[in-house]
């Protein structure tokens, strides 16, 4: 029996995020529902009813404005747009579930960090201690002019702004606070003990917070960090900060490759490779057969919108696809982008002379995620395998056809990992963390880089 795996379904607070034109399949019902707290709720009582860890929300604040120059591919095909706000929605669903706990993305470049302290922990509140955070820096160019900024920083200098964003988060979380600092004293007459409540004083070169912290302590008091970066910097900072990872990589081999070198690095902070999860992008396609699964894809292309699937990718890449001769090969052009695209899908098939049209017809479906097609067995057979010799520990489930895609996966291929013993039949925590890292692991380990500066409050009881 190998390794429980993690599952989360991912999905966004707006219609069929990575399956462009699937809103108007007839057995999908995001374009619909995701304006609806019944949709939202459903799914999450669904998600637990299968035992799942999370349910991760993406989000994004601009418009993928790059193929043709212009955003209106995007706005036609539903490209991520239009999208609601994820962070509002948590609160609804903590409240129909007792253990299924709630990702969603926030950006380090919008938000200010003691604003993101407090929802976070708000939410954690909230949620009685279900709550994570999806770090990201942001990358779209009029998301940045949305917020009023000016001056765009570069891929790097983005994440060294965002480790500074870090410090000050984990001041205010972990360091603000006492543990025993809310005593809630009538005879006292005192809620807090104003001698363990501490400013944080941070003054760095972009953020400046004097504190303290607006929330007492949550349940897990940080919540469980996520990021997706795979550049050589989001490498860094998400083996430095994150617990677990959303990692996207074409084949088995890939992934494998790319969590030794997490394990490396990670070592480099002193922590242990066990200390962070990696959970692979995947989408799924099940039906009772092999036969029926693959019949369900084939219908499913028919409502793909390819062409929303190359202005998706234009915003991820920066270059405008339509400018690309739809049937000449990907390595005749020269380009660092085109050819880091040509790169991710040679791993998919180095034998194939990738054409731009080749390239948006795999989209069309779970765009660059990969796609497993078949019977329950043959889908618990691949999850295996990408587990055992891609070196994940879990996955981001994307369903072609939402909410449809997530109850197939409940229905079907739920009841064969349970039988393998590869995915939980009952929750034994209460947090999140727990979900991940098992019972009684509900807050940050003492070597996270969350406890390498320690206050002076900390450092008195550590002598005590």
């Amino acid at each position: 029996m190998g390794k429980r795996i993690i599952f989360n379904g991912f999905t966004q607070c707006c219609m069929n995020h990575h399956s462009e034109g699937l809103w108007k399949h007839p057995q999908d019902g995001s374009s619909r529902g995701y304006t609806s707290t019944d949709y939202w709720v459903d799914l999450a009582r669904l998600l637990e009813r299968g035992c799942f860890d999370g349910l991760f929300l993406a989000d994004v604040h601009g418009t993928y404005n790059i193929y043709r120059g212009s955003r209106d591919a995007a706005v036609a095909h539903a490209v991520q747009f239009p999208s609601n706000d994820p962070t509002v929605i948590i609160p609804l669903m903590a409240h129909a579930t007792r253990h299924l706990g709630f990702a969603c993305t926030y950006s380090t470049t919008y938000f200010a960090p003691y604003h993101c302290a407090k929802l976070f922990s708000t939410l954690d509140h909230l949620s009685g201690g279900r709550a994570a955070w999806n770090i990201v820096t942001s990358y779209l160019a009029d998301a940045n002019a949305n917020f009023g900024i000016e001056e765009v920083l570069s891929h790097d200098d983005r994440y060294e702004r965002a480790e500074e964003y870090m410090e000050v988060c984990y001041k205010l979380w972990e360091h603000s606070w006492e543990e025993d600092a809310v005593v809630r004293d009538p005879v006292r007459d005192m809620y807090a003990d104003p001698a363990k409540v501490h400013e944080i004083h941070h003054d760095g070169t972009w953020f400046k917070v004097n504190g303290p912290h607006m929330c007492e302590p949550s349940p897990q008091r940080t919540p469980l960090l996520f990021q997706a970066g795979q550049s050589g910097r989001g490498t860094l900072f998400a083996a430095k900060h994150a617990e677990a990872i959303f990692s996207i990589h074409p084949t088995i081999a890939a992934s494998a490759a790319s969590t030794r070198r997490i394990h490396e690095a990670a070592a480099g902070f002193g922590r242990a490779p066990e200390s962070i999860k990696i959970c692979q992008g995947i989408s799924v396609v099940v039906a009772p057969s092999d036969e029926e699964a693959q019949m369900k894809y084939e219908t499913a292309l028919r409502y793909a919108s390819p062409e929303g699937a190359l202005a998706l990718f234009s915003g991820w890449t920066g270059v405008d696809l339509a400018l690309v001769d739809g049937n000449r090969q990907v390595h005749e052009f020269e380009s660092n982008a085109i050819t880091s695209l040509l790169g991710f899908f040679k791993q998919v098939d180095p034998a194939r002379a990738w054409t731009m049209n080749d390239i948006k017809h795999y989209m069309a479906l779970g765009s660059i995620q990969p796609k497993i097609i078949g019977s329950p067995q043959t889908v618990a057979d691949e999850l295996e395998r990408w587990a055992d010799e891609g070196l994940v520990d879990g996955f981001n489930l994307v369903p072609i056809v939402q909410p449809g895609g997530f109850r197939d996966f409940v229905e079907l291929v739920v009841p064969e990992l349970q039988r393998r013993g590869r995915m939980r039949t009952r929750y034994e925590g209460t947090t999140l963390r727990e979900n991940y890292f098992g019972a009684g692991h509900a807050r940050l380990p003492a070597e996270h880089t969350a406890h390498t500066a320690l206050p002076p409050w900390k450092h008195a009881a550590r002598r005590a």
